[in-house]
């Protein structure tokens, strides 16, 4: 039906432009904290939203988000800054093609922390004699970033991505709280849920759904680590 259309369509969304958005933030984050001296206090206020509750940081964010009609002072974080440069305030979560844009930030929020850890310590693993020896024959930060840092992690940064992958195709927590799959948002996992009571049947299907949405990235992921494995 249109419901499950729509949840199809917002997953494929979620993949498209959140997984990305995350890896390459989480990447920039761990290129960029690994050059200042505080180092460990930037990337523990970064990896610090992974230690909130999914369930909590959607109520932190739809407090954030929050709008007053009528006239009423504006006690969302966002509005209130809008209405304070002048600006009309904004319905984050009730405007189709705003909102789910607004639950994908919640979701680069809280995951970027996750990827930066990952890809920091695959960087801390490259050996510096390389990167030195670019640097001398003469190329750029640039350069030594896209050429050699970017192919000796690329299996990390595989690994991260579809690890996301999987995160993205069950998102559930962010949607829930805020929306409740309303105003055009809805995804696979909030379906599930909203018809296990009255149609447990289909609620079901959308399981096992998910489940054959998932096995493909399971099979590459296993079929990458053996590749690494044999080449020890």
């Amino acid at each position: 039906n249109s419901e499950m259309i729509t949840a199809l369509r917002n997953n494929a969304l979620w993949l498209l432009l959140m997984v990305p958005a995350t890896v390459a933030l989480g990447l920039l984050i761990a290129v960029l904290t690994d050059r200042v001296t505080y180092e460990s206090l930037a990337k523990s206020v970064i990896f610090m939203p992974m230690a909130i509750s999914f369930i909590g940081a959607g109520v932190i964010w739809r407090f954030i988000y929050a709008i007053e009609s009528g006239g009423q002072a504006q006690i969302g974080l966002l509005n209130a800054v809008l209405v304070k440069l002048g600006m009309t305030p904004i319905p984050w979560l009730t405007t189709a093609g705003i909102n789910n844009l607004a639950l994908m930030l919640v979701g680069v929020w809280l995951w970027a922390g996750f990827c930066m850890t990952i890809l920091s310590a695959a960087l801390k693993g490259l050996p510096t004699e390389v990167l030195e020896a670019a640097r001398v024959d003469g190329a750029s930060e640039w350069q030594v970033f896209w050429r050699i840092m970017i192919p000796m992690i690329l299996p990390t940064v595989t690994v991260v991505t579809t690890t996301m992958v999987i995160i993205i195709l069950k998102i559930f927590d962010i949607v829930f709280v805020m929306t409740g799959g309303n105003y055009g948002t809805e995804v696979i996992a909030n379906r599930m849920f909203k018809l296990i009571v009255t149609d447990t049947g289909r609620s079901m299907a959308i399981a096992v759904l998910l489940l054959i949405l998932t096995i493909p990235v399971m099979i590459y992921n296993v079929h990458r680590f053996r590749e690494q494995e044999a080449m020890r």
